[in-house]
């Protein structure tokens, strides 16, 4: 290609706001949300849910970056491991977000099966070549002391046994706010979604 072209479409990109590579077509890797109703937008338009908000995001900052979310409503561990490999062979990402855990909890099922679901998940993805977010959750005080507290550090041990980044709590200095929440008091509302994605970018932008 002649200099003088090549330097008038490197100025192009440059006044576009576009990184060269990402404008000529470069593969975007990808990110795989990973979830349950949270991160499904359940209640709300798909569009204004925190996964669709960090898409919109990654355009403007990451371009290089697209977002995938196969998350379920009413997910469990046990059904994110069973297809689990299956999303990871469709997507090929290079980021997992696991967000699993939130429906074991609210069913009262065992922890040491959780834990070793969502252990199992992050040795899978890594596996499959990706970097891995685990998103915890937090358990109303309703359940007892000894469950709420073996829960919530749970998702902190398998995150550090596996050398997985990690998100504590997804709905951390708005859980206690019911001006934030659907009628049923469990789902966040539209309002709420840029703080989840907040919460999510401060580590996710670490492994980009």
């Amino acid at each position: 290609m002649p200099r003088a072209l090549n330097s008038l479409l490197l100025c192009m990109f440059l006044v576009a706001g576009v990184a060269p590579t990402a404008a000529i077509g470069a593969p975007q890797k990808s990110i795989l949300v990973y979830g349950d109703s949270l991160s499904a937008a359940y209640g709300i338009a798909q569009a204004r849910g925190w996964v669709a908000l960090l898409g919109e995001r990654l355009k403007r900052e990451r371009p290089d970056y697209s977002v995938v979310n196969a998350s379920i409503s009413g997910e469990t561990t046990a059904g994110g491991r069973a297809r689990l490999q299956g999303a990871l062979e469709r997507h090929k990402p290079s980021i997992v977000v696991l967000e699993l855990g939130a429906n074991d909890g609210l069913r009262g099922l065992p922890l040491k099966q959780m834990q070793e679901n969502v252990a199992a998940m992050i040795r899978q993805a890594q596996a499959a070549g990706a970097r891995v977010l685990v998103i915890g959750m937090k358990m109303p005080p309703n359940y007892g002391p000894d469950y709420t507290r073996e829960f919530e550090v749970a998702f902190a041990q398998a995150a550090r046994r596996h050398q997985a980044a990690l998100v504590p709590f997804l709905l951390e200095d708005f859980a206690e706010k019911p001006e934030l929440f659907q009628p049923d008091r469990i789902h966040p509302n539209e309002a709420a979604q840029p703080l989840m994605l907040e919460r999510v970018w401060k580590e996710l932008q670490r492994l980009l």
